[in-house]
């Protein structure tokens, strides 16, 4: 499916009937691909002190999926995936998959990447990293549910990247977050799509 500009709201609706469908079999894992307008997403962990600042106007949602705090806006590239894991896997080890997935896509668009090993006692280094520059590049929060995935990833891809200062992203205050198009001096969705799209077909 294209990426389209999805409220978020609207968008959880759509997902969960997709689970649904997905636990009935009346569906085939599934990728969806859209954007959303200005929204901050916070897990359930989430510190009070690493919320915006209200004056800038942006919405705080609280979310199901794994993870703290991320920013979604026009420009960024998110990834729903509806999947049934496999027998014994777990979605630890299915957003292990993903963040390989997208390292090989960000290869093909020129940025060299790579996923991240946590330390004890850290916080959670899920994600995509820039291996030139050691920026985050993409963030991961997902979810299972008797055995079928939900929610998924987002890809900086040529949006706005301030809205990230304004709040502390991923439970990690010193992060840089970083786009496609900070990485290259170009990008545009038309281009980032296809390529996100084509890592995640049936092997």
């Amino acid at each position: 499916m294209q990426d389209e500009l999805v409220e978020y709201d609207k968008a959880m609706e759509r997902m969960a009937e997709m689970v649904e469908q997905r636990h009935r079999d009346e569906r085939p894992d599934t990728l969806w691909l859209l954007s959303h307008p200005q929204v901050y997403t916070i897990g359930r962990r989430t510190p009070l002190e690493h919320l915006p600042d209200p004056a800038h106007h942006i919405p705080v949602v609280e979310t199901t999926r794994g993870g703290q705090l991320t920013y979604h806006g026009p420009g960024q590239l998110v990834g729903y995936l509806i999947v049934r894991l496999q027998p014994g896997e777990g979605v630890v080890d299915y957003i292990r998959e993903v963040e390989h997935r997208l390292v090989e896509a960000l290869a093909t668009l020129g940025v060299p990447a790579e996923r991240r090993d946590t330390p004890t006692g850290s916080e959670l280094l899920t994600g995509v990293w820039t291996s030139a520059t050691g920026r985050k590049i993409v963030s991961i929060g997902m979810r299972q549910s008797r055995g079928i995935t939900s929610h998924g990833f987002a890809l900086n891809v040529d949006g706005d990247l301030e809205p990230w200062h304004w709040a502390v992203a991923c439970g990690l205050p010193s992060v840089d977050m970083t786009s496609v198009r900070r990485e290259t001096g170009t990008a545009t969705m038309d281009q980032v799509r296809p390529v996100v799209a084509k890592a995640f077909e049936a092997d």
